[in-house]
């Protein structure tokens, strides 16, 4: 015995589907289009605020100087064409917006680890080209800060060992890991970096 299905509910099948599945295409990219446009809005808006307290910002520098509106600064990394406004604290909405000051780990100009978070899928991603040697500076309102790259590692997420202090002026980038993984990551891409004595 055959049992057959109507071609009606067939075709309203098909069409409840496709329509399914065009408004959440549609949903995930108007999703994407949003955190694009903050993040790039908010990292002009915060370079602006940044150099204008930049440039009232007395011409001794020190390390206790804070920064606005919790900005840290600037960092650079002039090879691969990086310029990322740095916020205190690695909550998601910081990190959607901005590179994020570990807390807990030094600030720049003082001995130990500066750590600094970011995402993979915006500001951090160009980290995947990053190499030995590469120069990354880190402006704060106490004054300019130079790192040379010593290596890159791949890491698990519990894995913060790489946040320690060794009693050296170092610079820690941390993002997630592969780059064009789908959905939250496995790892962590982990870039470490030593100070350039005698920058300022």
């Amino acid at each position: 015995m055959k049992v057959g299905v109507p071609q009606n509910s067939v075709r309203k099948l098909t069409r409840w589907s496709k329509n399914i599945l065009l408004t959440a295409g549609a949903c995930m990219l108007g999703y994407c289009a949003f955190v694009l446009a903050d993040t790039w809005i908010y990292q002009r808006q915060a370079a602006q605020l940044f150099d204008r307290a930049h440039l009232q910002v007395a011409a001794i520098p020190s390390p206790e100087t804070g920064a606005t509106d919790g900005l840290l600064g600037r960092l650079e990394i002039p090879r691969l064409g990086v310029s990322v406004i740095v916020a205190e604290g690695t909550d998601e909405r910081t990190l959607r917006r901005a590179g994020g000051h570990i807390a807990g780990t030094s600030l720049p100009g003082q001995r130990g680890n500066v750590g600094i978070a970011g995402h993979r899928d915006t500001l951090f991603r160009p980290l995947r080209n990053i190499r030995q040697n590469d120069v990354i500076t880190l402006t704060t309102l106490s004054g300019e800060y130079r790192y040379r790259v010593m290596s890159t590692e791949i890491v698990s997420p519990t894995d913060v060992t790489v946040l320690q202090s060794d009693g050296h002026e170092v610079l820690t980038l941390v993002t997630c890991y592969p780059f064009y993984f789908v959905g939250p990551a496995p790892d962590r891409f982990i870039v470490r970096a030593k100070r350039i004595m005698g920058s300022t």
